[in-house]
């Protein structure tokens, strides 16, 4: 078979859109993979349980072992990334900007005042607390406004509740930017999956026609397409130009912040604020791998790039890490992640009642999980391109596997898997010792990992915000004692909608367009 070009591959969202028979055979195949693996994982234990059930439980304490150092490991990560984020977080990075000589600076630019920042807001029918919160956050940050461009991105298909909201914020923050504009993304586009990326897509290319408008060098314009309920530090562009103007090759570079998902912690139920808590976590402790990681949710990257590889993708829904893939092929792997260890603040999941919280925190998961629709595409393209390095190739399809993988499964082996030998492993395994002893090196290892789970909880309390009045001292106390919950969250909305992510690609039950609900009624930042 002829290898494709990259204008046949790089646009490809599943195996339907793939030209030719056998390549698309190729790609389900790669769509299959990763339930595959999975599925073939947890089934295996199952049967060799009955079978070999000594085998099963040796692996089983190895795994827990490996699970308890990788816990001490990932523990060591989290808190150098929370020492670094304190850090910069109190640091003037506009004057730190000043301070840059011109001859250190990777860009070839005369002034750090040469240098733009167009906002992306993609918004469906989020209400005008939330998107005035966001504006209000960006409009406070201390980089001077005549040198920032806002495009407020709103789904057609939102209704005159959006189109409300969108005509008020026009009203209020059209003069506080060098540019403010309001971009209404038409629904029913051939070719497009509603969503975030088709209408972060339509924004850029509108963007793209005012910097040609305004005789804006791309190369000088950073990008930040931020979700809507995105409160930025007043720091967050300083920093950002910051690291533009003096990072390596920064055309070829996504600079990635860290969700805080906090807004509204204080309203969020229990289970809730634990995913939250834990979704942040892990985001802190990607920061100190930057080799694993891909952009995500809000992300800042160049005009010129997007340029190049035509904006984000339409035609699938996992848009914000997508675009880190896209760029990789583009550029034949010469493309990284520039962690910024600098917050942005985002909602946790709430709804307006506790059951539709737990759907919503559930749909969620399963959306996020559905990134792993990334791995069928890079492994194509890896296919197809040869002038990626192979090392690379080898790098990235085993770190990105190993974690949907582990996403999977890690969780179900850990909590439910190490007690089958015992249960159906036989009259002769029943009277052994491993069968005596393994639910109690189970127990104790379990115990050694949460101490880490208690240090998280700890750590936890120092991310909250304000406490709002109407929440007694007693609301401290919940938020340390919800930790006990990180079994069932890690299963149920963790394990299982990453599983189901998996699976529904395999069989070909791709997700939809799902904007997630938003609903906030405390908020201070």
């Amino acid at each position: 078979m002829r290898l494709l070009e990259k204008s046949e591959y790089m646009k490809i969202g599943y195996a339907k859109d793939v030209q030719g028979r056998n390549w698309r055979i190729v790609y389900k195949m790669l769509e299959i993979l990763p339930a595959f693996l999975a599925w073939g994982t947890l089934i295996l234990l199952v049967a060799l349980s009955f079978i070999l059930p000594y085998f099963v439980a040796i692996f089983i304490i190895i795994f827990d072992i490996y699970w308890l150092a990788k816990t001490i490991y990932l523990s060591l990560h989290l808190r150098s990334t929370y020492k670094k984020i304190k850090e910069n977080t109190k640091i003037n990075w506009l004057e730190k900007i000043k301070e840059i000589p011109r001859a250190s600076y990777t860009l070839s630019v005369s002034s750090w005042e040469n240098i733009y920042h167009l906002v992306i807001l993609p918004m469906y029918n989020e209400s005008l607390e939330i998107v005035d919160a966001t504006l209000q956050s960006v409009q406070k940050n201390n980089y001077p406004k005549d040198k920032m461009l806002v495009v407020l991105a709103v789904e057609e298909a939102g209704g005159d509740s959006a189109k409300a909201v969108a005509e008020k914020v026009r009203e209020k923050y059209q003069n506080d930017f060098f540019k403010f504009l309001v971009v209404y993304h038409p629904k029913g586009i051939e070719g497009e999956i509603p969503g975030k990326g088709s209408n972060a897509a339509y924004a850029g290319r509108v963007s793209k026609k005012l910097c040609d408008d305004l005789n804006l060098n791309y190369k000088n314009v950073i990008v930040s397409a931020l979700d809507v309920d995105t409160v930025l530090p007043e720091m967050f562009f300083a920093r950002l130009a910051f690291l533009y103007l003096t990072s390596k090759n920064p055309e070829r570079t996504s600079f990635q912040p860290v969700p805080f998902f906090l807004n509204n912690i204080w309203e969020a139920p229990s289970v809730a604020r634990v995913v939250a808590f834990s979704s942040t976590f892990w985001h802190m402790i990607q920061q100190e791998r930057p080799e694993r990681q891909t952009t995500f949710s809000s992300h800042s990257m160049s005009m010129q790039t997007l340029v190049d590889v035509d904006f984000w993708q339409v035609n699938m829904v996992s848009e914000d890490s997508r675009i880190f893939w896209q760029c990789f092929l583009r550029y034949d792997g010469d493309y990284k992640i520039q962690p910024m260890f600098f917050p942005v603040y985002m909602d946790a999941n709430v709804a307006k009642t506790f059951w539709r919280t737990m759907k919503n925190v559930y749909k969620q998961q399963r959306r996020w999980g559905f990134g792993v629709e990334n791995v069928p595409y890079f492994l194509f393209g890896f296919i197809q391109n040869k002038k990626i390095p192979f090392k690379k190739k080898i790098h990235y399809s085993f770190v990105i596997m190993e974690g949907f993988h582990s996403w999977a499964t890690n969780a179900l082996i850990i909590f439910l898997f190490g007690w089958l030998p015992v249960l159906v492993g036989g009259a002769s395994f029943d009277v052994s010792v491993l069968s005596y002893n393994l639910p109690r090196i189970t127990r104790d290892i379990m115990n050694l990992t949460m101490l880490g789970i208690v240090t998280s909880a700890i750590l936890s309390i120092r991310f909250l915000p304000p406490r709002p009045p109407q929440y007694g001292k007693y609301k401290f106390l919940l938020m340390f004692l919800q930790w006990i919950l990180i079994p069932i969250t890690l299963i149920f909305f963790g394990a299982i909608p990453g599983l189901e992510a998996q699976t529904r690609l395999a069989i070909g039950k791709y997700l939809g367009f799902w904007p997630t609900e938003k609903h906030r009624k405390n908020f201070s930042k």
